[in-house]
């Protein structure tokens, strides 16, 4: 099979020829950067000190190359919008290096400034005249979002402020995006994984409004979260107009280039923590599946993507509402995370919906394992989630900064053996 029948085989629960992989199909699906450079080098793909693509740059994660895609054995090739997580373009890269020296490629609006005490700001649109949207500690992998809240005047509360970022797509964007699908398309023979349509939905990583110079409205996370509660009708509103933007979108895409798109990223609010969840099955009924439902429908009616959803922690006890809601895929299953069991979860849902990620645990195994419990977990896990389809391997969110390369290589090594 070709890379794109097996993802379609298995989002349809069929069995494929192999086990699918996906590295970089979505921004939690990925590769710090760091990661990647040293992968490279240790598998002999690069001159020593050849950079790495920062392709975003809020998780800086790393560029996955066609070489290193078919040692990997990936599956998924991804389909994003033109401006990253802050707000930028992805065009004409300048190098730039880590703290520890590991030599990158960023964007040129990739505009950051240095404190005293080393940490590096980052801001919206690169624009420095504006206060910073994120910041990277010393001596960090990744950027911090900062809070940029007003105060908030009760009967001032205009929705509007909270959808600023969320746009119909321009006559200019459907043009980039068309042009990027058919290359994928027409020139490889990867399944094309789209995150394109303005959703969000509570998303905390785009609550503060990270490609926004003057974010307004309630971009506090703590008020966030208050307001689920507090502030229903508000939220209410929020997410009825994100949902008229998000099928707006649907439409646009479909007409242009939707029998290219494979799977399609709706929503990646997270609801679990590591111990439980921290929304009741009520809230999430009332708040968030009418809006998930609603765009879920109109997919499953007018296209064949197959709709993915990604969603932390210890989340059991929602699985149930997400199938309802119409979700195919559920990302990154959180092994590590009480309740998520990977033979309970098969057992109990693997008919109905894809389990995308699973497939290591990175907050333990994969980082601080040895090589040998590495190809344990992976093997086992291959053997719990992969039957009958319905599982596409991914490790428990991305790869994260200081993995030792050793036991990545040792991953790779079980899913040529097993997959």
């Amino acid at each position: 099979m070709t890379s794109r029948e097996r993802i379609r085989k298995t989002i349809n629960h069929v069995q494929p020829d192999k086990l699918p992989i996906d590295f970089g199909g979505w921004l939690g699906t990925g590769i710090n950067v760091s990661v990647v450079y040293q992968l490279r080098q240790k598998l002999g793909l690069d001159k020593p000190l050849t950079p790495v693509k920062v392709i975003e740059p809020f998780q800086m994660l790393g560029e996955i190359k066609d070489d290193l895609k078919k040692i990997i054995g990936i599956d998924i090739a991804s389909l994003v919008g033109s401006k990253n997580f802050f707000g930028f373009e992805n065009n004409d890269w300048k190098e730039w290096k880590l703290w520890d020296g590991t030599p990158v490629m960023v964007p040129e609006m990739f505009n950051t400034k240095e404190e005293k005490n080393g940490s590096i700001f980052m801001y919206a649109e690169g624009d420095q005249s504006y206060p910073p949207a994120a910041k990277m500690p010393y001596r960090g992998y990744y950027f911090d979002l900062i809070t940029r809240q007003d105060k908030i005047y009760e009967n001032n509360l205009n929705v509007e402020d909270n959808l600023e970022e969320f746009n119909i797509i321009s006559d200019s964007e459907l043009d980039y995006l068309n042009k990027q699908a058919l290359n994928l398309y027409s020139n490889s023979e990867y399944s094309i994984f789209g995150s394109l349509l303005q959703t969000s939905f509570g998303d905390v990583a785009l609550v503060p409004g990270p490609t926004l110079k003057n974010p307004k409205g309630i971009r506090d996370l703590t008020e966030w979260y208050i307001s689920l509660v507090v502030r229903k009708e508000y939220v209410k509103k929020i997410f009825s107009r994100q949902c008229d933007i998000a099928l707006e979108n649907c439409k646009i895409i479909n007409q242009s280039f939707g029998k290219l798109i494979d799977v399609m990223f709706v929503t990646g609010t997270d609801f679990g923590s590591q111990k439980s969840t921290f929304i009741s099955e009520d809230l999430y009924k009332e708040l968030f599946k009418p809006v998930h439902k609603k765009i879920n429908d109109w997919i499953h009616e007018n296209t064949n993507w197959k709709t993915f959803m990604h969603c932390c922690g210890s989340i059991e006890p929602l699985i149930k509402e997400f199938i309802d809601a119409g979700f195919d895929i559920l990302n990154p299953v959180q092994i590590s995370a009480a309740g998520m069991d990977p033979a309970l979860l098969k057992k109990k849902y693997g008919k109905y919906i894809t389990f995308w990620g699973g497939g290591v645990d990175t907050q333990k195994t994969l980082p601080f394992g040895t090589t040998q419990q590495v190809r344990e977990e992976v093997k086992k896990l291959i053997d719990i989630f992969f039957v009958n389809g319905g599982f596409v391997f991914n490790t428990v969110h991305n790869i994260q900064a200081n993995t030792p390369v050793e036991n990545i290589i040792a991953m790779i090594d079980v899913l040529k053996k097993y997959r």
